[in-house]
């Protein structure tokens, strides 16, 4: 299941040190700057070094790629969840509810599209909060006619979970290594 190599073009800054981190001992004339961000795209937790004269706003959007960054000196490289401050698990949440909701397209896409990872489990049954009862309900619900919204999942699947939730809670446990599988944290 091992894709090239993704990058990300926009990220969503979660945190910002204007000292670095607290617990880097080195003289504060040595200390660096940090942000820390997630991808717009793939969900990648990066931390990165802003430009000395610029200011950056938690929840702003910046772009990192290949081109001329405004901001953005340079990408020090990806980050484990669990190296995030603080403040920045605070703002994953709401950050993650955002990208779910505007990019519904591409996860109702998921729901419609998920097929079997073995003969004894389905990329749906991976879902948090999904079990094969549901999991035969989607199957068959979506044989009649594609999922065209997450309303659309809601209405038409008994009892389900919201399909929102379901999918920020599975990128949570992506970033998080809960699972070997990946289906939206650096998928491209």
């Amino acid at each position: 299941m091992m894709q090239g190599i993704v990058k990300e073009e926009y990220v969503i800054i979660l945190d910002i040190l204007p000292n670095g981190y607290p617990f880097d001992t080195r003289p504060m004339h040595k200390k660096t700057p940090i942000a820390q961000a997630i991808g717009k795209k793939f969900f990648t937790l990066l931390e990165l070094v802003p430009k000395k004269e610029e200011s950056l706003q938690l929840s702003e959007e910046v772009y990192i790629g290949e081109g001329k960054r405004d901001k953005i000196h340079h990408i020090l490289g990806k980050i484990a969840m669990d190296k995030l401050t603080e403040t920045a698990k605070g703002e994953l949440d709401m950050i993650l509810k955002d990208l779910v909701s505007r990019n519904e397209e591409r996860f109702v896409a998921f729901f419609n599209n998920a097929s079997p990872i073995n003969a004894r489990r389905h990329q749906i049954e991976l879902l948090p909060g999904i079990g094969k009862k549901h999991m035969w309900e989607i199957l068959e619900v979506r044989n009649e006619k594609k999922f065209e919204s997450f309303q659309d999942i809601k209405n038409r699947v008994n009892l389900l979970p919201d399909p929102e939730k379901i999918i920020t809670r599975r990128i949570l446990m992506e970033l998080n290594n809960e699972d070997k599988y990946r289906f939206f944290v650096g998928i491209p």
